[in-house]
């Protein structure tokens, strides 16, 4: 459904704002695995370079999972501006990398442009994702057990 929805060439991108949203609760490991999992899974469904995404992902997942050590009274507009910047950080961080390989054909005011975008459209979607983000994690941990 996302996928149509595009303005001014850029699209929201769900794989993103999943990876970080689920750092920011779980942590860098957690971070990680869902960043690379999912950019594994980006790079294999879409006719992409092979692990350009996963790498960077693995690394904004581990990132804001680091940052969130540091988060000492959590606001909640404060998803909204890690998901919004990481976003932004982590496309740049993508067509860089694609650039160094060679792989890169448009400019850089395209690729700012659409990295800002990206973000901002992952920013405005993270108020309704969080919530659902944040009760399938919560039921996915393990339960803990109190033995006597």
């Amino acid at each position: 459904m996302f996928a149509q929805v595009k303005l001014a060439d850029a699209k929201p991108d769900l794989i993103y704002l999943v990876t970080v949203v689920l750092a920011f609760l779980e942590g860098p490991a957690a971070g990680a695995m869902a960043g690379f999992f999912g950019g594994m899974a980006e790079d294999f469904l879409l006719d992409q370079p092979k692990g350009i995404t996963a790498l960077t992902l693995t690394l904004v997942g581990y990132t804001v999972g680091m940052l969130r050590q540091y988060v000492v009274t959590p606001s909640p507009l404060l998803p909204v501006l890690v998901v919004g910047a990481a976003t932004t950080g982590a496309v740049l961080f993508n067509q860089l990398v694609t650039f160094l390989l060679g792989q890169n054909t448009v400019g850089v005011g395209y690729v700012v442009k659409v990295a800002l975008l990206q973000g901002l459209y992952n920013a405005v979607l993270t108020p309704f994702l969080f919530p659902v983000i944040r009760r399938v994690a919560e039921s996915s941990r393990a339960k803990k057990v109190f033995r006597w």
